[in-house]
């Protein structure tokens, strides 16, 4: 049986199995779902194993637990490494859900869900893809290794560790990756940009202990005020952040790739559309699309301190908390930015309270150039899948493991993307669009058919 005439006939088997992972709520930030990342990690080890990989196991780590395959069959053809996580956020806020975060749903062609756009729906696609092959085919016609882990929406620590460890292992010709989106529904892509991230949490103290305002009010100083005073520091009237030498090494798009950025079929009204706010702001000089592919930022992702429950309680906190993320570009180095945030922060802050700063997690950026023949078989097996148009883009976001493979074994690495930048990941509603999801099937099956070609 030809291998898309299998995809096809299993549609339903293969939305349901999808559903069945998306129950499992493996969220990796949170001690409490501990049991639910090894059971995540479970499932995906038996799916590799009725796909026919017969080496997949599981690799207990410090703290999430790694899942590795692999098949080497073609002796004479390349090795493939694919990488994906099947870690998720958070569900909160869960008022926001029409339905429960870990309760798929279909509605209006769309399936809803933690996870289905990042990354456990676009796993799947691949899983589902190489079961086709080696079921039709009777073997994979290429060598293919796997790792899939639990740590992506933590900052990857344990997979950098054991990648340091067993190089041997993971090398292969080429990285493959679906962790990102498509530009637009209906344009396929192949991403060959992402900006690095640094997350960092910082904490204000002032006096010992909570005390009475209107005792102790206008004589001591109060952590929150003066941590937003701060942090409003952080940013010019133009958007521009403040830190000194932030910008010194930031790599600036050619006016070539600047040209062909804004000539892409993507609509600012589109993308207004989807963030629901009642107008865009960014940094001078650039388009939208250039600030959030290209340009490097320093966002606010929370604040807290005080009383914050029903009702009235008059305090003077003694401790305010503030979470930031900076995007990187290239040539940005992730621990010179870390050091001076650092080094501002203490700056702004008056010497009447204590302050204590905490680089969470760093990840380099990464752009590559897109001239192996491996991104053109991309392109051609996106395109007969979807029967669309494919192209070439880069991301806002960022996959730590891209660089790291990359910077370890200088090889292409191609990301493709099956989510849509509307689809709510990291927020309540995500989904996936189910076409994407069955043509991304199709594409992967048809791109790692001719991979043997190389």
């Amino acid at each position: 049986m030809d291998f898309l005439e299998y995809i096809e006939n299993r549609s339903n088997e293969n939305l349901e199995e999808l559903k069945e992972f998306l129950r499992i709520p493996s969220v990796s930030t949170k001690s409490e779902h501990k049991a639910d990342i090894e059971r995540a990690a479970r499932w995906v080890a038996e799916r590799l194993r009725e796909a026919g990989f017969a080496n997949a196991e599981i690799v207990p780590t410090k703290m999430h637990p790694l899942v590795l395959a692999d098949s080497l069959e073609a002796p004479s053809g390349p090795t493939i490494l694919f990488y994906g996580h099947y870690d998720v956020q958070p569900a909160d806020p869960l008022e926001f859900w029409t339905s429960p975060a870990f309760e798929p749903s279909v509605r209006e062609g769309k399936l809803y869900a933690r996870g289905t756009a990042d990354d456990k729906g676009q796993v799947h696609i691949h899983l589902k893809a190489l079961e086709a092959l080696k079921k039709s085919k009777g073997k994979l016609p290429l060598n293919i290794k796997i790792i899939i882990e639990g740590e992506e929406e933590v900052g990857s620590v344990s997979l950098w560790d054991f990648v340091a460890r067993n190089k041997d292992r993971l090398k292969a010709d080429a990285l493959v990756v679906s962790d990102t989106s498509m530009l637009a529904r209906g344009v396929p892509s192949v991403t060959y940009g992402l900006r690095g991230l640094n997350y960092y949490q910082m904490e204000v103290t002032g006096p010992s202990q909570d005390l009475h305002s209107g005792t102790f009010g206008g004589a001591v100083p109060n952590p929150i005020t003066i941590l937003a005073e701060a942090i409003a520091k952080l940013h010019d009237k133009n958007f521009r952040v403040t830190v000194p030498g932030f910008y010194d090494a930031v790599a600036v798009p050619s006016a070539k790739e600047r040209k062909a950025i804004n000539s892409l079929p993507w609509k600012e009204s589109d993308f207004r559309k989807t963030v629901g706010a009642r107008g865009l702001c960014g940094e001078r000089n650039f388009t939208t699309i250039e600030r959030i592919w290209c340009r490097p930022t320093l966002e606010l992702n929370g604040i807290w301190g005080g009383y914050t429950e029903e009702g009235s309680k008059t305090v003077i906190p003694s401790k305010a908390f503030a979470k930031i993320s900076t995007r990187l570009v290239p040539h940005q180095d992730p621990e010179k930015i870390a050091k001076r945030l650092e080094q501002c922060l203490r700056k702004l802050l008056p010497k009447t309270v204590d302050f204590r700063f905490e680089v969470l997690s760093t990840g380099k950026p990464w752009v590559a150039p897109f001239t192996h023949p491996i991104f053109k078989m991309a392109i051609q097996a996106l395109e007969k899948g979807f029967g669309k148009k494919a192209v070439f883009i880069r991301e806002g976001g960022s996959i730590p493991f891209v660089t790291q493979m990359y910077d370890t074994f200088k090889v292409p690495c191609v990301l493709i993307g099956f989510g849509l930048p509307d689809e709510n990941a990291h927020a309540p509603d995500e989904h996936i669009l189910l076409e994407n999801y069955f043509a991304g099937i199709k594409s992967m099956a048809i791109f790692y058919s001719s991979l043997a070609q190389i």
